[in-house]
């Protein structure tokens, strides 16, 4: 099998690598090409055009989301016995995947193909080396921004831990192929391949190696997790948990801070550690007054998708859902001020679990004890904002174990588990925060403000609000403070911002009810002080 031109370093080795997978094709091969060269092709090929900030924006078509119905592992060694399989980690069978992956080859056999090769991990002893393989350049541009970059060096002597082929454009068929759709995102950890069809959706590589990061690293006593994590002046680290579109990335892009990561870190016995070399933001409705350090984040260099600008002006309408609420910004890490480049930090002195309470009930931030951040991380409860996924148009109350099921192929006691350890070896505070709705529920209540939210972990984060007298909620349990500097202290109180206080019980009693269902999964793997520590409807408190 013969291969075309490659285009980068270590020629031999990436030729030879690619025909092991069967991609040697005809077409020309381009590895790492620099970001200023992909855009320029990118826009040459017309896959997007230039926005007025310098970005490129395009367009995925559908799905403009993840479709994590389509993602399965396949079953067979090594990972088959430690799977926890069900409705999130679905099986799939050897020959399934066999089927579609020859079925990508054939496609990708005489097109060019744009490798990105790196690493998901900035710290070196737990990284994995990753290749990114696609026929679209603005993939191999998206790679680049997102996963850490290599060194020259490092890329003299790369070899691959896991491989991303990605053939967004190459749809499957249910009929013919025996998919759940157009759509299959697969997972082989005995060929160590993503395969990706039928979605031009970025975010698909990025979970993808996410989830294969949340497989292997527990077994080397590092805790991956869903977060966003950042450093103050004196090196105190602060993780902030929550699935997309609850705050971790407008939260942890604070001015006064140093950002080490978005959305994707590992704790292991000695650090924090960023598993990327970007940010991968929500954008709609940003503003640079709210947050101005990821507005002005985006520029060349950037990806944006499926955002609308003026064909004339290229001006960006940020407010606009015309192709989904789900439009996205990516940027390399180094476009945020001060930012810490390498990737690693200290333990962390503060947990946040973000919720996305969409019933409004729950208090703007609440401490919770070791056995409640057990409790509430197993629980992982808040809403799938809209557009995040297929087919959710508004924010749906949503119970996601350890704020990220779905990137969770391990049973999540292991990873609860390995977080109660850190919390108590570490002292390391932890608050129950939330960014969802107050003074009623989605559709009568109001977003909580960002500015208020800001204050409240400004508080926390400078030790102030733990010095306030703390008084437990009669439903939930978990200790809400008095009083805020800077904050009205009404406004802490989620009854007292309810003009109908009947509906506030009545909604509290639901939730916590919702709450006590879902925990009963868990019930026979925690203690009785974490079961002890879930809420309680008043009715039967």
């Amino acid at each position: 099998m013969t291969v075309g031109p490659v285009v980068g370093d270590n020629i031999a080795s990436v030729r030879e690598q690619l025909e092991k997978l069967g991609l040697g094709g005809t077409g020309a091969i381009h590895r790492n090409l620099p970001p200023a060269e992909l855009i320029a092709r990118s826009l040459a090929r017309a896959e997007g055009i230039l926005a007025a900030n310098g970005a490129l924006v395009v367009k995925t078509g559908e799905p403009s989301g993840r479709s994590p119905k389509d993602r399965v592992i396949v079953e067979q060694s090594p990972v088959k016995d430690q799977i926890s399989w069900g409705d999130i980690n679905v099986p799939c069978t050897e020959a399934l995947f066999d089927k579609l992956l020859d079925k990508a080859r054939g496609y990708l056999h005489d097109r060019d193909l744009y490798v990105f090769d790196g690493f998901a991990g900035a710290e070196r002893t737990y990284r994995l080396p990753i290749r990114v393989v696609a026929d679209a350049t603005w993939h191999a541009l998206f790679a680049n921004t997102l996963f850490v970059r290599p060194t020259p060096i490092e890329l003299e002597d790369f070899a691959p831990g896991f491989t991303v082929i990605n053939c967004g454009a190459l749809r499957a068929s249910a009929d013919f192929d025996g998919t759940r759709s157009s759509v299959f995102v697969g997972i082989s950890f005995s060929k160590k391949i993503v395969l990706i069809l039928g979605s031009m959706y970025g975010g698909e590589m990025k979970k993808s190696i996410f989830s294969v990061m949340n497989c292997l690293l527990p077994q080397r006593n590092v805790l991956p997790m869903h977060c966003s994590a950042n450093m103050g002046e004196a090196g105190d680290v602060a993780l902030f948990f929550g699935l997309s579109g609850t705050g971790k990335t407008t939260l942890s892009a604070d001015p006064r801070r140093r950002l080490i990561g978005d959305d994707e870190h590992g704790w292991s016995d000695h650090s924090i550690f960023n598993f990327e070399g970007g940010c991968y933001a929500k954008t709609i409705h940003l503003a640079e007054r709210s947050e101005p350090q990821i507005f002005a984040a985006i520029k060349f260099g950037s990806i944006l998708e499926n955002v609308i600008i003026d064909p004339q002006t290229r001006a960006i309408d940020w407010d606009s859902d015309f192709l989904t609420e789900n439009t996205r910004a990516t940027y390399p890490i180094d476009h945020i001020p001060h930012a810490v480049l390498g990737g690693v930090g200290d333990h962390p002195r503060n947990v946040f679990f973000l919720a996305c309470d969409a019933y409004g009930v729950l208090p703007p931030i609440s401490r919770l004890t070791p056995e409640m951040a057990s409790y509430h991380f197993l629980s992982g409860f808040t809403a799938k904002v809209a557009g995040t996924e297929v087919g959710v148009d508004e924010p749906r109350p949503t119970f996601s174990t350890c704020f990220g099921a779905p990137f969770m192929p391990l049973h999540p006691t292991r990873y609860a588990t390995m977080l109660a350890e850190r919390l108590t070896w570490h002292e390391t505070d932890c608050w129950l925060v939330n960014t969802g709705w107050s003074g009623g529920p989605y559709g009568t209540g109001e977003r909580m403000s960002i500015r208020v939210t800001r204050a409240l972990l400004t508080a926390a984060l400078d030790g102030k609000l733990a010095k306030a007298k703390f008084t437990p909620h009669p439903v939930f349990k978990v200790l809400v403070p008095d009083h805020c500097d800077g904050v009205d202290s009404a406004i802490l109180d989620p009854r007292a911002t309810w003009t109908d206080k009947d509906a506030y019980d009545r909604t509290a009693d639901v939730l916590a009810g919702m709450f006590a269902e879902n925990f009963e999964q868990y019930r026979e793997y925690a203690t009785a002080e974490v079961v002890a520590a879930g809420p309680v409807p008043a009715v039967t408190a």
